[in-house]
Formats: structure tokens, sequence, C-alpha cells
């Protein structure tokens, strides 16, 4: 579609058209007369749609499926085929064009607007198109900030033009040997697809541990999987200076010139470690630096603590809250309604004070977690009592594949009975999350739990292999 070429008034403006403004604009005027348009620079569809979620998963399913099928008889060895992978990537992120976005966005009766958009004013913002022209956008009455996040990349490290996730997601040349400096999410997903690929991967991690941020179970059942698939991870390693013999961005997913040489430092001493390119996954952080927030009067610390104007709104990775898309588009769903009952008059939809936070990484063995951790709830002070039980405890989860392991740990709270947390680490584990998370949602006493039957063999019956670990006090209510 052609860029505007004059000024335009809407009701509601969403800067950043990702699945979180997607749906604060879709939400913020369903159903009513008010008009709403979405500024977006790059893709409509945002970094989740080409460049992270549905990417990586694309890439990490079959992965997935293939050593499964390894695992169980009667079945012939199955293989990964790179170019078949790499082609299926390309046809999820719909070889990045984004009519199909537009053409939702459109049907919706949402008016998309491409440039870069900076607030010059009290709902007033300032966009920049690619052929450097500028026109105004004003909002009669909200204006969203759903810019996302950008990559953190450590100091020692942003010289080299290194690989970010977008890099790795969109990944053109598979490089022989790669680092990844990293130990969360998008370092162990990404760890686990380039292997596939056929890449040699090193991975340095600073902490004592992956994924810290779950119950350690989880850590230790990927750090096992990912050095029993020839992946080197190096625990508290740190990286202090780096270099590149050509520090070159040669486009998304090709290897950004030269050798990349690393000063690792451990316990032990100061090393080198080189490579043919390097994955820089260490972290993302709010992208407020560019969107203007000093001309009404703000910095991104209050965006951050929710300190804003009636009129203007942060929601997703912008807002600084848990960077997920589920979340997000949770969070924006929510906020696109208060946005549409300021301005109709109509009733705010009750929803309840607490909202857990769940997630799932698509490592193998998968994580899925969802609430509080065992150390959080405590730190919290809440009197807990755990369930732990390994992961092929139930038949269904055991006929999954021959070489099960894993973990399933539930976190109750020993006054109220309801759950305040839940971690299932295994095979699929992702379809076990969300009865968890309906059941803190709804603060469901574990006594009530008991009498959700599982079906049998169904990977469900792990709930009750679980319920049955707690004290019998606490399960009879």
């Amino acid at each position: 579609m052609t860029p505007e070429t004059a000024d335009t008034t809407v009701d509601v403006l969403v800067i950043g058209g990702g699945p979180v403004g997607e749906n604060v604009a879709q939400y913020a005027v369903e159903g009513t007369d008010l008009t709403c348009a979405i500024l977006e620079r790059e893709l409509l569809g945002g970094e989740c749609s080409y460049y992270a979620c549905m990417p990586s998963k694309a890439l990490l399913r079959p992965i997935d499926v293939a050593r499964a099928a390894a695992q169980l008889p009667g079945i012939s060895t199955p293989h990964v085929e790179p170019e078949a992978l790499l082609a299926r990537r390309d046809d999820w992120v719909s070889h990045y064009d984004d009519a199909g976005q537009v053409s939702w966005a459109e049907g919706a009766g949402l008016r998309v607007l491409r440039g870069h958009g900076r607030l010059v004013g009290e709902r007033e913002v300032e966009v920049e198109t690619a052929d450097g022209t500028s026109t105004r956008v004003r909002a009669r009455r909200a204006v969203v900030l759903a810019t996302g996040s950008v990559p953190v990349v450590p100091e020692p490290l942003r010289d080299l033009a290194p690989w970010t996730s977008r890099d790795a997601t969109g990944v053109q040349e598979v490089p022989a040997q790669l680092l990844i400096v990293g130990g969360g999410v998008v370092a162990v997903e990404a760890a686990t697809w380039m292997a596939a690929l056929g890449a040699q991967v090193r991975m340095l991690v600073r902490g004592e541990a992956l994924l810290t941020g779950l119950e350690p179970a989880a850590g230790r059942h990927v750090l096992e999987a990912l050095r029993s698939l020839g992946i080197g991870v190096e625990l508290g390693a740190e990286v202090v200076s780096a270099s590149r013999e050509a520090a070159e961005d040669t486009g998304l997913g090709r290897i950004h010139g030269g050798g990349v040489a690393v000063q690792v430092r451990d316990a032990d001493a100061t090393r080198e470690v080189t490579a043919d390119e390097i994955l820089v996954a260490t972290g993302r952080r709010p992208r407020l630096d560019d969107v203007g927030l000093e001309a009404v009067g703000l910095a991104p610390a209050n965006v951050l603590a929710g300190l804003l104007p009636a009129w203007l709104h942060a929601v997703g990775d912008a807002s600084g809250e848990a960077p997920l898309t589920h979340w997000g588009k949770y969070r924006a769903r929510v906020i696109g309604q208060e946005i549409r009952a300021a301005a109709t008059g109509e009733a705010v939809e009750p929803r309840p004070t607490a909202v857990p936070v769940p997630q799932v990484v698509f490592t193998d063995p998968q994580v899925a977690a969802v609430g509080l951790t065992e150390r959080e709830a405590r730190g919290q002070g809440v009197d807990v009592v755990t369930a732990e039980v390994p992961y092929g405890a139930a038949a269904g989860t055991a006929l999954l594949r021959d070489d099960v392991t894993g973990t399933a740990k539930i976190v109750v709270d020993a006054r109220t009975g309801v759950l305040c947390g839940a971690t299932f680490v295994g095979p699929e584990a992702a379809e076990l999350v969300h009865a968890a998370t309906v059941a803190i949602v709804g603060r469901v006493p574990v006594h009530v739990l008991r009498h959700a039957v599982p079906s049998y063999p169904a990977a469900s019956e792990l709930w009750l292999r679980l319920l049955e670990e707690l004290p019998r006090e606490l399960r009879a209510g």
C-alpha cells in the first residue's frame, strides 16, 4: 500500500504492528464506530511472526518429531533434511511478506500506516516514511506504544556485527562452528536447531545453570539433553573481549564476515575460543529510546513503572512486563477493552486480580511452567508444600517415547490448598501446562482437582501422580 501523504486523525493510534499491537487495535474498536490506525515501520505481524515464535517453532517441531520417532520401535530411523527444514520456516514466515497481515488488518477495519513514529505532543505522533517524508497522526482518545524490544548485546561483543535472534531464526548460511553467548530460552532453542542443521555448537554461559528463572530441574534436564546432542555447554564462562577478522553485517541469517575469536574467563583462567560465527542471546530490553517520550515529559523509566498519562498506554515487551507473545496479547486485549470502554461508556469486563504467566521452552525435553517456582513462593512468604515426580511416572507420559526423562513439580499454598505454580519437563510438556494455568486462575484447591478425572492412558494422568504425592490432609481438604 502507498505511504500516507496527508495528516491523519483517528480515535486510537497503535505504534507497533506485532501481534500485541494488532490485538490492542482490534479490541479497542471492535463493535464500535471508533477508528484506529496501526503504525509499523517494518513488517506487519512483528517480531513474533517473522523473527521469533513462528520461525523458531517451525524449525523445532520437525526436529522434535524426528527425535521422538528415533526412540520408538517399528519406525525407520528418521533424519532431518536441512533444506526442507529451512523451506518450512520460509513458508511459516510467508517468505517475509506481510500482505496477508495487511489484508487481515484492513478487513478488521484497521488502517495500516507505514513508517517510524515519534511522539511530538499529547496524542500527536510524527511519522517518518521510508522515502524521508513525514506526516502527523493525531489520536482523539489514545496512543498505544506496542514497539516491542531490541536485543541486548554486551559491550565486548558490539563491534563484531554478531548474530542476534533474528539471524538465528532466519539462518541462510549454516556456520561450521557457532558460538552462542547466553543460557536462556533463545540460546537453548537456537542451539537445538542449529545443531540439527549441522553446525558444531558451543555455548558460553556466564551463570552456573541454564534457564535460571525456572525450577532448577528444568535447567539440569535441558543441559543434559544439549550435551547428549554433542553441543558444548560451558557454565561460568564470562566473555571479556572479542574480535573478528572482518566485522560486516551481510544480511539476515548470513555469516557476518571472518572468524570470531573470544576471550573467555572462567574460574581457572582466561582462554581463547574461536568459531565461524557468534550468536548473542543475552536478553532483550523494551524499545523506548526512539519513540519521543521526552516530547511529552516522560522517560523510559516512567513507562516501565506504569506512570503514564491517561491517554498513553504501553503493552507487550515495550511495557517491561513478561516478554512473551501470549502475555502481551492478553494484556493487549485487556487494555484494548479499557480504551473502548472509556470511549463508549460500556462496562469493563471483570478479571482476576492475579493472572499467572505461562511459558514453554521448545527444547527436547520441552519445559512448560506457570506461576511461581518454589523459591519465588517462599521468597514471597508463602508457606508451600511441593510434589515432584518423574515425568514418566504416568502410563500416558511413559508411552510418548522409550527414552522419557524429565520431572513434573507442583507448588501448593499449604494454607489454602491452592496451586501456586507448576513445572513440567518432558516430551510434549507444553500440552500439560494449561491445566495448571486454569487451576491457578480459578483458584481451584487441590482437594477439588483430585476429582478432575484424567483419561487413561493419557499424559494428563501425570496430574494424578502429582496430587497423590501431596500430604493426605491437603488432598482431603
